[in-house]
């Protein structure tokens, strides 16, 4: 009797001291598990709708085709000119370079942590996509004839995954600096303008793109949650 009263008295301060600790870890950590939350957790929720849609339904949504219709009656020379040149800049030809210049410019000013992070981002969003896209296989759309075809498969988008990731590592390596917003700004105005071209040449459905948005989003925020890296440390 005495040793189970023992036990449970033993047992129920443990459960106290377990639940103040995860109170005061909930206080301390917050932002991370927020961040956690709604930048990793949310966008792999959404992937995983729109991959299954993909893969079971072997299909798109209601909403893909009409979006690319409507996009593509504002066709005109002077656009055309225009996609076809600046898409070229979310390609992987066009990121990986420029981030091979990020890298070397972190690894002379000995950012050790910061160039972990950017070496397995980059990596990683190339090599996720590619077996993404081979393990889905989703055929591009032939509404019409595109001024840059692509013979790879579709899903998800490369440039829309190539492209956020590029701003995303650019955005965390310059939080800490005056020009996080400049970053934040002229990144989503290039994330935007790389979507549009894709979807103008008619070489994605409006999921694909989404898609590659999602799973850029959380990979890049999940090596930030766990490398942590900060250019001005």
């Amino acid at each position: 009797m005495l040793e189970s009263n023992w036990f449970t008295s033993t047992f129920g301060k443990r459960i106290q001291f377990f639940i103040t600790f995860l109170k005061q870890l909930f206080i301390t950590r917050w932002r991370s598990f927020l961040l956690l939350f709604v930048g990793v957790y949310l966008p792999l929720q959404l992937f995983e709708l729109i991959a299954v849609q993909v893969l079971v339904k072997k299909g798109g949504f209601p909403w893909d085709i009409p979006i690319l219709l409507a996009i593509h009656q504002t066709a005109q020379p002077q656009l055309d000119i225009m996609a076809v040149i600046l898409t070229k800049l979310g390609s992987v030809w066009t990121v990986a370079p420029i981030l091979t210049l990020v890298g070397i410019f972190l690894l002379f000013r000995k950012k050790w942590r910061s160039l972990t992070f950017l070496i397995i981002t980059g990596l990683g969003n190339a090599i996720i996509n590619h077996t993404a896209k081979v393990l889905l296989h989703r055929v591009r759309p032939h509404l019409w004839d595109s001024l840059a075809p692509e013979l790879s498969y579709a899903f998800p988008s490369g440039h829309a995954m190539s492209s956020l990731t590029l701003v995303a590592i650019l955005v965390v390596l310059t939080w800490d600096t005056s020009w996080r917003w400049l970053v934040l700004f002229g990144g989503g105005l290039f994330i935007l303008t790389i979507a549009w071209t894709r979807l103008y040449l008619g070489v994605h459905f409006p999921s694909d793109i989404l898609a590659g948005w999602m799973f850029a989003l959380a990979w890049v925020v999940a090596v930030n949650l766990l490398i942590k890296p900060r250019f001005s440390h």
